[in-house]
């Protein structure tokens, strides 16, 4: 018992210091560039200081949420697994790049991963916990503090876990089974093919609900290739995927509901344009799902709202994100997590259109990232009134948080 002061004054004075620090974002061609002549000792000796300063700029917005939703038993448990994450990754902090360092970093990177493999749905089933304890609807400064951090917090969430897939993948157990790509990333990734994995997935899930689904349609337009040749791009299929899945699933849904099957013979196709300029790689998918209206557009992409029925606490790992109201919001944050973008155009009464834009130029699809400073943290200051970072408040916060680790390990 006596090591604990001591190990919780290091971790807040550790957390202090990388804190400090501005994440380094890093372009879809540095990842690629490295990738492409891939040494593990540069990349170790890069994440050991990148991973703690992106760790400890999100752990220091947790510990200004307002009490009530810091204190649910979800979100310390989202807390204490950065906590542990952040010790972890510090033990590498002036190891020697040795072969069995090497082994131990990776191996560390694999754990930390699976961690935080539920901390989207954790974290909302923490604001339902949240809700539920007040026993009526949140106020408008409370929901924006929380769409805000929320933002923040899996948009960090993303980059994190874009460093450890590229490193484990490079470096882990098998490193020459990846083919073409270069860890996650693709370098000839070809849009329409991932279009259609994306559509038949949903179109699955579709036919077992509704026992119907709306056909595919794809055109592409790429002025500047006569050869009329797939257009590809290097980019995450897995990102690019998500984006996908959720916009068919919602599209699907509206085309079925919102189209009577005994007045028509067949339901209207969902169109797909995928169109590349100088600028921007643009994916429209367009359906005739019935619209939405103007004052909903915005709340579809706010993680409070949904509309479909919340799950209950025993499908929290069977029915990832279902009812929740998060894959809109999180499927946005793909796309700007490289400065691309989702954005909604609906004709009420009619249909909507969904564009996801990619930058073009792997050089200009920069990392967005979130960066702790004083600027962030005026948009807590609504729900948690607080002043600077000596003061007792936010000492009090982390032995709270660091008590939760701690106490499961003693």
């Amino acid at each position: 018992m006596r090591l604990f002061p001591v190990r919780l004054s290091n971790i807040t004075k550790m957390l202090d210091m990388y804190s400090q620090f501005n994440p380094s974002p890093l372009s879809i061609k540095q990842f690629m560039d490295f990738g492409q002549n891939a040494c593990e000792k540069k990349s170790f000796i890069f994440l050991r200081k990148e991973l703690p300063v992106r760790l400890a700029n999100i752990m220091k917005e947790i510990a200004l949420l307002p009490d009530h939703l810091l204190n649910t038993q979800s979100v310390s448990q989202v807390s204490s697994w950065y906590v542990q994450s952040f010790e972890e990754v510090l033990e590498f902090e002036k190891a020697e790049p040795t072969h069995s360092n090497l082994e131990k970093f990776c191996n560390t990177l694999v754990h930390i991963r699976n961690r935080h493999s539920d901390v989207v749905q954790t974290m909302a089933q923490g604001v339902i916990e949240m809700k539920e304890h007040q026993g009526g609807p949140v106020d408008c400064g409370m929901e924006s503090s929380i769409q805000y951090f929320l933002d923040r917090l899996y948009m960090s969430r993303i980059s994190i876990r874009m460093l450890i897939n590229q490193h484990t993948i490079l470096f882990g157990q098998f490193p020459n089974e990846q083919g073409r790509h270069i860890g996650c990333l693709d370098p000839a990734c070809q849009i329409s093919s991932v279009v259609r994995d994306a559509y038949e997935n949903a179109r699955f899930l579709c036919d077992q609900y509704y026992l119907i689904s709306p056909e595919l349609e794809i055109t592409e337009h790429n002025p500047h290739d006569k050869a009329n040749n797939p257009i590809r791009t290097v980019y995450v299929p897995s990102h690019l995927y998500h984006m996908l899945f959720e916009l068919f699933k919602n599209s699907m849904r509206a085309v079925v509901e919102n189209n009577d099957q005994d007045k028509c013979e067949k339901l209207p196709p969902i169109k797909v344009l995928i169109a590349e300029g100088k600028e921007d790689i643009c994916v429209k998918i367009s359906d005739q799902g019935g619209g939405i209206p103007r004052s909903q557009t915005d709340q579809l992409f706010k993680y409070m709202y949904s509309t479909a029925p919340q799950p209950s606490k025993s499908d929290l790992h069977t029915v990832p994100l279902a009812g929740y109201g998060y894959g809109l919001p999180i499927s946005r944050l793909y796309a700007r997590y490289f400065h691309g973008d989702i954005v909604l155009l609906s004709c009420e009464g009619y249909g909507t259109d969904a564009i996801i834009y990619m930058k073009a130029l792997s050089d200009e699809a920069n990392e967005l990232l979130p960066i702790f400073n004083k600027t962030s943290s005026k948009f807590y200051r609504a729900t948690v009134p607080t002043g600077d970072w000596s003061n007792q408040n936010f000492s009090n916060r982390w032995r709270y948080i660091y008590s939760l680790f701690t106490s499961k390990n003693n």
